[in-house]
Parts: C-alpha cells; sequence; structure tokens
C-alpha cells in the first residue's frame, strides 16, 4: 500500500507543530508570486525547477518533524514527563540496487548517519560497487528514546568539489532488523536498498540527561595522505605524509564543554592566526590546507581499534622492506583533540606537510578557537628507549605513551592532564600512560631519548624530526592558491556536527 504523499505529511506535521513552520516561505513552495508563476508555466516542462521544488517541500518536512520533536520534548519536560534515555547500537550492514554514478566504473558508496544533529557517523568508501556491504557498527549512550537517525547515502567523487548524492531516508532507534528505500532527496525516487540493525538497552547513567549522545565505539580511525605524496617517487617513508583521524569513546566523560582551551592570546603566532591584521588571509590558507589533508577520498585508509596489538600496528613504521618496517616506529607526534566532532588528530611532527605553516596545531584544528587539548605525545617501552634494544621483540614488552600539553596555539591547562591521562587509559587499554606537563624535565628527557634511538638505530635523518620537503612543492602553496581563489580543496570534509 503506497505511503502518503509529500503534501499529506507535511500537513500532518505542521499541524503538530503549529504555526513556526509555516508562514510566507512555506506558502511560497505552492503559491509563488504572479511574476514567478509566470516564468514557471513557460518552463514547466523543466524538470530541474521541478526537483528545486521538490527539494523545498522536503527540506519544509524535515523541519517540520524536527519542529515535532522539539515540541514533544517541551511537552514531556512541563508535564513532568521523564524522557527515557537509552543505549544504542546500529549495525550498518549494507545496500543494493544503488544506480550507477561514475561515467568509468559504477559507484563509490559511503554514507553519513545523523543522530538528532548531535552526533555523526560517517562510512569508510567502498569502491566500485553497487552492492556495498560495510557491516560497520555504532554505539552511542544516552540516546532519547524518541531520537530519529538519518542516513544519507553519497557517492564519493575523488577530485571534485562536491560528492553525489545516491539518496536517504529516516527512522527511529526502536529495536530490530529494519530495511529501508533509499529515496532520491528531491524527487522521492528508490535509488536502492538500506539494511541496518538496531539494538537498545535501558540506559543507566545517572546524568544521561545532561550528557546525551556519548560515543560508546568502536574506536574507529582513518588515514589521510597529503595531495603532494602523489608526486613523489621512491617515497621512504608516507607517514612523514600522512594525517590521522581517531574517534574515542566517551570524550565527554573527561572534558566538559566549560573545559576548553582557548587559544593563547599571548602567544604571537597566535595572535597572527587569529587576531593580526593579515589574520583572515592566514586562516583562509590554513584552512584550505586542513582541508586538502583531511579529504575524504578512496586512497584513505580506515581501521577499528579493539586492542593493544592494534594501538602497535599503527605505530608501525619504517623503510618499507627493512627489519623494522613493522615495528613500533621511535617519533613524536602533534596532536589536537577537536572541539567539534571530539576526534583525535595528529600526525607525526616531522611531516613535510607543516612547512611555511605557522602552527602544526592551528592546521590540525582547523584554525578552532577552542580545542579540547592539544600537544605532543610518543611511545616508548618501558624503561624507556636508552634502555631499549632491537634484540627485544616488541610483543616481549610493555609500552607507554607519554602525552603533554606541549602546544604554544593553544597552551592547554595542565591542570587537565589527569583528565588527559583517564581518557587514554579509557580508549587503550593495555598501554600505560604516562602524561607530563611541557615543562617537566622528564618530558625532555624522555623525547630526547626516543629521537636518539630513530638517529642512532633506525637510520632515520636528522631532517626528518623537523617539517621538511624533498624538493616537492609544499602544501602550504596549493594551500594559498586554493584560499586565494576561493576554491575549495581536493576532497571533501564530513559535514559540520559531532562525528563518530
Amino acid at each position: 500500500m503506497p505511503g502518503p504523499s509529500p503534501t499529506t505529511e507535511i500537513r500532518r506535521a505542521l499541524a503538530v507543530a503549529g504555526p513556526d513552520v509555516s508562514g510566507p516561505w512555506f506558502a511560497s513552495c505552492f503559491h509563488p508570486p504572479l511574476q514567478q508563476r509566470s516564468e514557471h508555466s513557460q518552463s514547466q516542462r523543466n524538470p530541474l525547477q521541478m526537483s528545486t521544488i521538490l527539494g523545498a517541500v522536503r527540506h519544509t518536512l524535515d523541519h517540520a518533524k524536527q519542529q515535532v520533536q522539539v515540541r514533544a520534548q517541551e511537552f514531556a519536560d512541563s508535564h513532568g514527563v521523564e524522557t527515557k534515555y537509552v543505549d544504542v547500537t546500529f549495525q550498518f550492514i549494507g545496500a543494493s540496487g544503488i544506480p550507477k554514478m561514475d561515467v568509468v566504473g559504477t559507484a563509490d558508496p559511503y554514507f553519513i548517519a545523523t543522530l538528532d544533529n548531535n552526533l555523526k557517523f560517517v562510512s569508510s568508501v567502498q569502491v566500485n560497487t553497487l552492492s556495498p556491504v560495510w557491516n560497520e557498527l555504532w554505539k552511542v549512550k544516552n540516546v532519547p528514546s524518541i531520537a530519529n537517525l538519518h542516513v544519507r547515502v553519497m557517492d564519493k567523487d575523488d577530485g571534485t568539489i562536491t560528492d553525489d548524492i545516491v539518496g536517504e531516508f529516516n527512522t527511529t532507534v526502536t529495536q530490530g532488523a529494519k530495511e529501508f528505500a533509499i529515496e532520491s532527496p528531491s524527487l522521492r525516487r528508490k535509488r536502492g536498498t538500506f539494511w541496518l540493525q538496531i539494538e537498545t538497552t535501558p540506559s543507566i547513567d545517572a546524568k544521561a540527561a545532561t550528557r546525551p549522545y556519548i560515543f560508546d565505539g568502536p574506536i574507529r580511525f582513518s588515514r589521510h595522505f597529503s595531495p603532494t605524496v602523489g608526486r613523489l617517487t621512491n617515497l621512504d617513508d608516507a607517514r612523514l605524509y600522512s594525517t590521522w583521524k581517531m574517534f574515542l569513546r566517551g570524550v565527554r566523560l573527561f572534558f566538559s564543554d566549560d573545559e576548553k582551551q582557548h587559544w593563547n592570546v599571548n602567544y604571537r603566532a597566535a595572535q597572527a592566526i587569529f587576531a593580526g591584521p593579515t589574520s583572515i588571509a592566514v586562516r583562509s590558507t590554513i584552512q584550505a590546507g586542513h582541508k586538502m589533508l583531511y579529504a575524504r577520498a578512496t586512497t584513505n585508509g580506515f581501521g577499528v581499534i579493539s586492542d593493544r596489538k592494534d594501538i602497535m600496528s599503527l605505530l608501525h613504521g619504517g623503510k618499507p622492506g627493512s627489519p623494522t618496517a613493522h615495528r613500533v616506529k621511535p617519533a613524536v607526534y602533534t596532536y589536537v583533540i577537536a572541539v567539534d566532532d571530539d576526534s583525535f588528530r595528529f600526525s607525526e611532527t616531522g611531516a613535510a606537510f607543516f612547512v611555511d605553516f605557522a602552527s602544526k596545531h592551528a592546521l590540525h584544528a582547523n584554525c578552532a578557537e577552542y580545542v579540547r587539548y592539544s600537544g605532543e605525545f610518543h611511545p616508548r617501552p618501558v624503561g624507556g628507549w636508552a634502555a631499549f634494544s632491537d634484540d627485544t621483540p616488541d610483543d616481549a614488552v610493555a609500552w607507554e605513551l607519554v602525552i603533554d600539553n606541549n602546544s604554544g596555539t593553544y597552551s592547554p591547562s595542565p591542570l587537565l592532564l589527569p583528565n588527559l591521562k583517564d581518557l587514554l587509559e579509557y580508549n587503550f587499554p593495555g598501554f600505560a600512560i604516562c602524561a607530563l606537563d611541557h615543562n617537566d624535565p622528564r618530558l625532555a628527557e624522555s623525547r630526547d631519548a626516543c629521537r636518539a634511538y630513530a638517529l642512532n638505530k633506525r637510520g632515520v635523518r636528522q631532517e626528518e624530526l623537523q617539517p621538511h620537503t624533498r624538493g616537492e612543492e609544499p602544501l602550504a602553496h596549493n594551500a594559498s592558491a586554493q584560499a586565494s581563489s576561493g576554491a575549495p580543496g581536493a576532497g571533501h570534509l564530513e559535514d559540520s556536527g559531532r562525528t563518530a
């Protein structure tokens, strides 16, 4: 039996949501001014115009549904009705029947799942298929039982400004196996079928109402490559051209919104980025560089951190074919924990793409005014690199992450180092966490020993410890050109919002 028409759905939603979502704009979708009607009558066969109108109708419907949810919550609050919270596990199984989207090949689908516009999940890209299988999990604690899940299926197009939209659908978080038609957002045509499984349990968090939508795993990461890496040959260490983006569990359990770290107003480089007379131009270049570095592409690597072995694997690095290629690399990393999506973003401190940028941390943070935390970290065997020998297998010793607040741009408070330690221990079982202030002499000793081991035992060159290039055009030059032209960087970032 066919479902109700868009107009019927809109009128039902409007009846509940009230007059706030109607008015002149909504009326103009159905009753345009006389001049517009005349123009429309001359081009009523134009499918693009009809698509625009239907898109506007869809927008109104989505807005109306959001208003219904808001009104329902307000009603519950005003009448003392307690909102129920649940812990949800989404299993995104796969899809089939996706239309051919590419001139060469079929499609490179991925999807973006959004929970009440508060939390976002972006899947891996499945290359050249019309029947993608993801089998990806998303666990979220403290979800209102009336929450809405919106899923938009996309087709990844490397090297273009935007990705193509395949279609989308909405659902509640009620438990069970579900099958959905993927509908075109404008023409409401079926463009495939999507399967997912939802499991829920009542939340046991006494503070669920004050800290809803807590991401609870799995810990996923993506690896991105600087655009300059594709122009090089005989590249010994692609890690120097890589960034990682990882989503940690429960960030807001350890860092509240009241504890965000503002950029350091007393730091000259930060002033040039955020407050100087040329700050707009400086920020534009850094943001263009960030977009290029963290672009989503079919070449991205994806993985999940499940145990100590996965963390060790992520830290492996060395010259391809060498005996140490699959051993933990003695290296120092620059990191930020972002506010906008709670992601842990990092790269080697000596990464080539840092050359000519005013701030490493601002580049990772996309020039955000606030971060949760920032600094540097490095791995070390228990006892330190100075007492270590390559004769000892990595899995025969215990390992630590030494992490600090060494960031001039944001200068995070040392009072939050215990929070940082607790967060990483919560996410990385099997790794000891040592959190030190940037002025602590033990930090300098450990960092120097790490770098000395890299130079003396692993064949790392001195210039690799700091940002450098190998004859290629610096990323900053490309980013400056992008910023000057007003064009977006190559590739795409996820929509704004909290991603997981």
